[in-house]
């Protein structure tokens, strides 16, 4: 392991995300409400270290697959601190702890926040959350190799180790070119909806902050009441429609958008995705319709805010229109099991993917028939392509720690305090990088309450969910470090 490597793209890394510090600092100095200092000390501080970093240290060969694991964990775990400074220095948050959560749980997309009340926030500080998931929602890493061509050095592994799901897919030879590709992507979306939101009514500083918060499947909202604050059916579809985009393998969106339409039908992972949210929307939507709420405000009312909140939770946006934990106890079930589930593979969603999920479902169907017929040779396959043991067994591993993972975060939270309901909605919510969960962290409540020694465990939890547990976990390997 060769430390000035990381170091050096770690510096170039810091020195482009002083460029988005700068962008929040116009927006806070445009807007005149006190906060724009904070931002400026912060981005000519990132600044000078990135670049004293980069000026230090050289770069002379391609990173090996250990530093590519090494320098996107440790990106995200430098940006996710700086990202905390401007909280601090506005006053805005005065634990330190909790700083680096809010900046965590934005570049993370988890959408799990400290504050108690969003709107009377300075709006340099709502717009530096809403730009923190927006960044954090294609990747930190990712964004540096679509437009820094020099970190294209090693650029497959630091590909790899960031873009989540279990199989990382190129659209061109060159991992520069797929970046810069998806981000491509990513921006238009990010684009018609704003243009969408302002259509139905929002203002121009709404539509921007929930668009910057919706594509990356984040939740930011500078509301207190999220969503719900705009009672409007068409700004609410608007916003299931692009949480579902966001929750799709966004190289399907590429290929749509090249003329391919059919890339979605030939997906057998798009297919049961689209299938186990309707089937949840359509069972959610059972569940609460005659209850005394919605036995007044009538069928497509009760229909909107389930489908609203399948898709949100499911996408791990994180948004809401209703307070979920007064729904039935069966709904709630419902929605808890697709916060494990997550968006599909390749895209900015969280939790265990819904590739995994289809393909441990395959397996176990192809162990029945084995135990019916042992001569049989029965092949798990994803769609029409067979899956080999390598795959499955990567798979599994990944569905058994995150499990694993997730109860050391329920025990953790017990021991520090929490009743057993908020452990674990907090675990899955942070783990899956979703935001609001059960218990006292639902859909309406905050995380300031808790001490710092649970945010620094949630702070971790983030990590690990948002990197797919492997690059995280492989820091704590000696075999890592080892020269």
């Amino acid at each position: 392991m060769r430390i000035q490597h990381l170091v050096h793209v770690v510096g170039i890394v810091l020195l482009a995300f002083s460029a988005a510090l700068l962008l929040a600092t116009g927006v806070a100095w445009g807007y005149g409400e006190g906060d724009a200092l904070a931002f400026l000390v912060t981005t000519l501080a990132t600044a000078t270290v990135g670049g004293l970093a980069v000026r230090t240290t050289r770069l002379q060969e391609s990173l090996s697959i250990r530093e590519g694991y090494a320098v996107v964990s440790l990106t995200w775990l430098v940006v996710g601190v700086v990202g905390g400074i401007p909280y601090l220095l506005s006053g805005v948050i005065t634990d330190p702890v909790a700083a680096v959560f809010e900046s965590v749980s934005g570049f993370t997309t988890t959408g799990a926040t400290v504050f108690p009340e969003i709107e009377g926030l300075p709006r340099g500080v709502l717009f530096w959350r809403s730009l923190t998931q927006w960044l954090g929602g294609m990747g930190i890493i990712l964004l540096g190799i679509a437009i820094l061509p020099f970190l294209g050095v090693g650029g497959m592994h630091l590909f790899r180790a960031e873009v989540p799901g279990p199989t990382p897919e190129r659209l061109t030879p060159r991992i520069a070119q797929t970046a810069k590709l998806l981000w491509y992507v990513y921006a238009s979306l990010t684009v018609v909806l704003v243009l969408l939101l302002l259509m139905g009514g929002m203002s121009g500083f709404d539509a921007v902050n929930h668009a910057l918060t919706t594509l990356p499947t984040g939740g930011f909202s500078p509301r207190n009441e999220s969503v719900a604050a705009f009672d409007s059916a068409f700004v609410q579809y608007t916003i299931i429609l692009f949480m579902y985009l966001a929750g799709v393998n966004f190289v399907l969106h590429f290929r749509a958008m090249s003329g391919h339409l059919g890339a979605y039908g030939r997906s057998a992972e798009w297919r049961f995705f689209t299938a186990a949210l309707g089937g949840a929307a359509l069972v959610v939507f059972l569940a609460i319709r005659f209850t005394p709420e919605y036995a007044t405000q009538g069928m497509e009312v009760a229909f909107r805010d389930a489908l609203f909140q399948v898709v949100s939770l499911a996408t791990t946006t994180g948004f809401a229109t209703k307070d979920y934990g007064l729904w039935p106890l069966g709904a709630q079930l419902i929605l808890v099991g697709l916060m494990f589930m997550g968006g599909m593979a390749g895209s900015t969603g969280g939790g265990i993917k819904a590739m995994r999920i289809y393909v441990l479902l395959r397996q176990g169907i192809a162990e029945l028939q084995r135990s019916i017929h042992p001569r049989a040779v029965v092949v798990t396959r994803l769609g029409r392509q067979p899956l080999e043991d390598p795959v499955l067994l990567n798979i599994l591993g990944f569905v058994i720690l995150f499990l694993a993972i997730f109860a050391v975060g329920v025990v953790g939270l017990a021991f520090l305090g929490h009743d057993l309901p908020t452990s674990i909605g907090a675990s899955v919510a942070t783990l899956a990088n979703i935001g609001p969960g059960i218990g006292n962290v639902g859909a309406v409540d905050h995380y300031g309450w808790m001490d710092p020694v649970s945010h620094l465990l949630l702070i971790f939890l983030m990590l690990v969910g948002r990197l797919e547990i492997f690059t995280v976990l492989l820091l704590f390997h000696p075999g890592l470090w080892r020269r």
